[in-house]
């Protein structure tokens, strides 16, 4: 496929606002696009080079791309600069000058999709002495023979601007449609990207092996899956019926949730965030201490990395263990502040796979593997069958400083990607008022007034993610709880990001300054959550001002800022939402009558 044909259809994408027409766009490309480029086109439609966890990027900054946009149509970089100011997006930018250029169209050169994506690939991978001078030319050497459309998506596939707003259900629902003409098979495919964490390879599969090749998906190592998820109940009573009157209950433990993948024999370990974000350099720790304490020649296993004193059995704050999480100074930070990883399942141990396995046996075999150390710790957990010695269990992880406790059904299979009541976390801020705090998507922000005008920043409005519409829905305005610093770190952050008009997958009645699209997440507290019509969550009707939504009452940001250990996609979902509603909705019930 030309890469002339996938533009035109990504100028289809950005010209609607519903999502079934999207999903119609997609399956209509993805039915012409073959084997051989499928996963080119998948990934070019993501925005990215390669899975997340590869963590591969094109380098390429705004000053970079100015510098090619000039050099492939012959005007100066003032000239590019003040087209770029005025449009407000570099790759209108460029589509002008493509269409305009002093220098003729190199018109017998026609790019494919593949060649387009390898030649990012090559600036991405291209460092050391002159590779900027490099990477400019290479990406000149595209834009010179582009038509306008092309240029316009080259430059902001570049950039990472692509902002099609099609997400990973999205690719899904086009891709059962490809494959079935309905969305009947949207959930295997799902499985299978559960697993791997890799829609191109999901396509891939798809195509040269249809629906057999997906349904036999399987986990592999060093190719992380996506973690399963807890649902939410308020009381030790309610867990129990769920759970059908006997768990295993796990301290909850509040760090960086990691997977490990090790491979003894190569010497080789992978640790992957619950985003999928590489953290290997970051824990060096770990990294020898799976090696060395694993009883197996290949393993994947599951915990939350924190930061421990196994003298004193201290846990401490995640605001500690966070800074764990960097690129320089390593070496001295885990010696300020050392890492454990308690860990709490096993999907893989060699050659037999554990995650279609119940709990009870992934624990049992978990703990025959780790050696006593004090770097990889086995979670510290309790098989109950009454409220009481749920509640006791509960009780003394607080007392330790804890978050709480993770029920978990002792039949339950691991269910990668999904949240099921196979799991259910309580903690202490359930019983009684909305303390627990939410993390929520940035999908816009205000402009200071008054006080504030100095910093052009006055608050964020935020969102929860719809899992089920692939959509995100507003809950709430943030106005309180920032420092100086914060205002003008996120001004300075959200002023690069800010977008024209409301993103396709924001679903919004208010109108900040400012769009963004889904990408930033920050954590809230509030006193309560309350019903409401001037927000979207938990609408049947976006469009309704009638419709009663949910919305915070008093929200204000606690964490330090972005957090970077969560995508957009992993924020508090709008069935949490809910369910956190009846919740506080019953303990109130419950106050009144005792």
């Amino acid at each position: 496929m030309f890469f002339e044909a996938l533009a035109e259809y990504y100028g289809k994408l950005e010209g609607v606002s519903s999502r079934l027409a999207m999903i119609d766009i997609l399956t209509e490309l993805l039915k012409k696009t073959d084997e051989d480029d499928i996963k080119e086109t998948i990934y070019m439609t993501q925005g990215i080079l390669a899975p997340p966890f590869e963590g591969i990027e094109t380098g390429i900054a705004e000053k970079f791309a100015e510098n090619a946009i000039a050099l492939s149509y012959g005007y100066t970089k003032d000239e590019v600069r003040k087209a770029y100011k005025k449009s407000g997006d570099m790759g209108s930018a460029a589509e002008t000058f493509a269409a305009k250029g002093k220098l003729s169209r190199m018109s017998k050169k026609k790019f494919t999709v593949r060649e387009v994506f390898d030649t990012m690939h090559k600036i991405a991978l291209t460092s050391g002495q002159g590779s900027q001078d490099t990477k400019i030319k290479m990406l000149s050497g595209v834009l010179a023979a582009s038509s306008p459309l092309e240029a316009r998506y080259v430059i902001r596939f570049a950039l990472g601007t692509l902002r099609l707003g099609v997400g990973d259900a999205t690719i899904l629902e086009a891709l059962s449609k490809m494959s079935t003409g309905g969305r009947e098979f949207k959930g295997e495919l799902e499985a299978a990207y559960n697993i791997c964490s890799d829609m191109g390879k999901v396509g891939y599969t798809l195509l040269k092996s249809g629906k057999i090749g997906i349904e036999n998906f399987r986990i592999s190592l060093f190719n992380p899956y996506r973690p399963a998820l807890a649902e939410r109940l308020p009381t030790a009573e309610e867990i129990l019926e769920k759970m059908h009157g006997k768990c295993s209950v796990e301290s909850k433990y509040d760090g960086l949730r990691a997977q490990v993948h090790m491979d003894k024999k190569a010497k080789k370990v992978e640790i992957f965030s619950r985003n999928l974000e590489r953290l290997t350099p970051m824990f060096p720790e770990l990294v020898k201490a799976a090696l060395e304490y694993v009883d197996a020649d290949k393993a994947i296993l599951e915990g939350e990395a924190i930061s421990y004193n196994p003298v004193s059995e201290e846990f401490l704050p995640f605001q500690e263990t966070i800074q764990r999480k960097r690129k320089h100074g390593i070496e001295a930070k885990s010696e300020e502040i050392p890492i454990s990883l308690f860990a709490f399942d096993l999907l893989y141990a060699d050659g037999t796979e554990y995650i279609g396995k119940p709990y009870r046996e992934r624990v049992d075999r978990l703990e025959k593997i780790i050696k006593k150390n004090n770097t990889i710790i086995l979670a510290d957990k309790k098989t109950v069958t009454t409220p009481t010695a749920l509640d006791k269990y509960f009780n003394n992880a607080i007392s330790k400083g804890l978050e709480g406790i993770v029920a978990k059904d002792l039949d339950s299979k691991y269910i990668a990607g999904a949240r099921k009541f196979s799991w259910i976390k309580l903690k202490r801020s359930y019983k009684g008022e909305l303390s627990d705090t939410v993390d929520l998507v940035i999908v816009g922000y205000y402009l200071g007034r008054g006080t504030r005008a100095e910093f052009k920043f006055g608050g964020l409005l935020a969102a929860v993610f719809n899992d089920k519409k692939d959509m995100f829905e507003t809950l709430t305005k943030i106005g309180t709880g920032f420092t100086e610093r914060q205002m003008s770190d996120l001004q300075e952050l959200l002023s690069r990001e800010k977008v024209r008009s409301k993103p396709v997958r924001v679903a919004s009645l208010a109108e900040p300054d400012f769009w963004i699209n889904p990408k930033y997440v920050v954590t809230v507290r509030a006193d309560e959550i309350t019903r409401s019509p001037m927000h979207t969550c938990g609408k049947e009707s976006y469009e309704s001002d009638e419709e009663q939504g949910y919305a915070l009452r008093f929200p204000r940001l606690v964490s330090d800022g972005i957090r970077k250990d969560k995508g957009a996609e992993e924020a508090t979902t709008t069935n949490e939402i809910i369910s956190m509603y009846r919740m506080q909705k019953k303990a109130r019930v419950e106050e009144e009558t005792a």
